[in-house]
């Protein structure tokens, strides 16, 4: 029997507002003092009364236009109604029935994925088991964060589509400035609804029991809790079993899922419309400019890569590198519009620059564990580097040579080639002398290239390179060694 399996995510990111959902205690994801970040709003205490943290609201709308969702007249929030130890007040204000967006979709190659809503809600504390399992202390900083939740519809087929989809969602949230979306910290969590179904005659899938795997922290146990579960649901199956309705969680130890508890429907959280709230009426531009949150959008991933490989002329890698890392793009383009050339020499100055950045630069830069906003190199001191490079006036040996300079100093480069004497030599007196001290020691690498062997060129070309320090221009080098070459008996 051939089965395939159908993939739903749901997402739940902390939104990067200064303050919490319903009070004004920071919103601080770095603080590492336990409940510093509380006051009697956030923990729930009788008589206090939330009130709606708007910027988060406009960070979901935000959101939501990105994914090219709908908004509803009218939203509102609910009362989700659970107990666990590290949710203060017994219940989470959330939203069930009229969520900020609904129906949107992203475009995942060949693939679209739809989004089925997104809601926001508050974040519950966090729990800190000591080291013998004994006790769990409870630290609610974290509690009453501004929490948006993307549950998408089933659209997904394998674990390699979930990773690669929760990756660009990630960029998408970083790109508009709604989350850093770090998984590492908790700011991005995935959760994965599974199921294993038959492929029926006509092609449809008939769709499985769900299971879902709770809180995967980061992209690498997506991909690996997604693939176990396909496993482990296809062998139940195949062994003429059912597959129960549960929720799992991932064990990192032994890379597997195991079982938490049954799944919950919504009738067992008693929803019911939060009474300390108002409804929100999104059509009122009093409280909510929709064209002006739709207009403060960025260019989104999808868009930068199109312009990229168009405008810029760039390959598929570089065009990912420079979506993935926004910085560093940014960074090309300002060094670009520092460089007046004509198209065919425009193309040419951003491979050099878009080359350096991806090697050297990005090199650097990770072994000084420095982010590209803290680099001392000025984008327009980088052009002038590309310039020199591209009009041939230094040597690639002695431009990675000033590279490292100007990461170190911030110094530009014509004064860093001044300082260092490493100006490029290209008087042909000069030259000549290398070249027949060249030629004179490899008497062999000569008569092989006479002879036709190409090879033996570039290696008397190194030779000379070497006794000039990377000084020597290259092509003046190239075509004096030819004609001296050729001009011996």
């Amino acid at each position: 029997m051939e089965y395939t399996p159908t993939i739903g995510l749901e997402i739940h990111v902390e939104l990067k507002t200064k303050t919490k959902m319903f009070c004004d205690c920071p919103n601080d994801p770095d603080e590492k003092h336990p409940n510093v970040n509380i006051c009697p709003v956030c923990l729930g205490y009788p008589g206090t009364l939330p009130v709606a943290n708007k910027l988060a609201i406009e960070y979901v709308l935000k959101t939501g236009f990105a994914l090219e969702c709908e908004n509803p007249r009218i939203s509102k929030f609910d009362r989700k109604n659970y107990f666990y130890p590290d949710l203060p007040k017994g219940y989470q204000i959330s939203q069930y029935d009229m969520p900020l967006c609904q129906n949107g979709k992203i475009n995942m190659g060949a693939n679209e994925v739809r989004i089925r809503r997104i809601h926001l809600e508050e974040d519950t504390g966090k729990l800190l088991h000591t080291p013998d399992g004994k006790s769990s202390l409870i630290d609610f900083n974290r509690a009453g964060v501004p929490l948006m939740e993307l549950v998408t519809e089933p659209d997904m087929h394998s674990a390699r589509e979930v990773k690669d989809f929760a990756q660009e969602l990630q960029l998408i949230f970083r790109y508009i400035g709604v989350s850093d979306a770090n998984m590492e910290k908790g700011q991005m969590r995935c959760e994965a609804n599974i199921s294993i179904g038959k492929v029926l005659e006509d092609g449809s899938i008939e769709l499985g029991t769900k299971v879902e795997i709770k809180n995967l922290n980061s992209f690498k146990t997506v991909e690996k809790g997604v693939e176990y579960e396909i496993i482990r649901q296809s062998k139940v199956l195949e062994e003429g079993k059912e597959v129960a309705q549960e929720t799992r969680g991932w064990d990192e130890k032994d890379q597997k899922t195991f079982s938490q508890r049954m799944k919950e429907s919504a009738h067992d959280y008693r929803y019911f419309p939060e009474p300390d709230l108002p409804s929100l009426d999104l059509s009122d531009k009093n409280y909510f400019d929709l064209g002006k949150i739709k207009a403060s959008l960025p260019e989104l991933p999808a868009q930068k890569r199109v312009r990229l490989a168009q405008e810029f002329g760039l390959g598929e890698k570089s065009v990912e590198f420079f979506a993935q890392n926004k910085d560093f793009s940014d960074y090309l383009e300002q060094a670009i519009s520092e460089i007046e050339t004509e198209t065919q020499e425009r193309f040419a100055a951003i491979k050099i620059a878009s080359n350096y950045l991806i090697s050297d630069v990005a090199g650097i830069l990770k072994e000084k564990m420095l982010p590209i906003k803290e680099l001392l190199m000025k984008p327009e001191d980088f052009a002038e580097l590309i310039h020199l490079i591209l009009k041939d006036e230094i040597s690639s040996k002695i431009a990675k040579q000033v590279l490292l300079e100007m990461i170190s100093t911030g110094e530009d480069p014509s004064h860093i080639v001044d300082r260092l004497g490493i100006e490029q030599m290209d008087n042909e007196e000069d030259l000549i002398k290398f070249i027949e001290e060249a030629i004179k020691e490899n008497p062999q690498p000569v008569e092989d290239f006479k002879n036709g062997r190409e090879a033996a060129l570039q290696f008397l070309i190194g030779q000379i390179m070497a006794k000039t320090k990377g000084r020597a221009n290259p092509a003046k080098l190239k075509d004096l060694l030819n004609k001296k070459i050729y001009s011996q008996n």
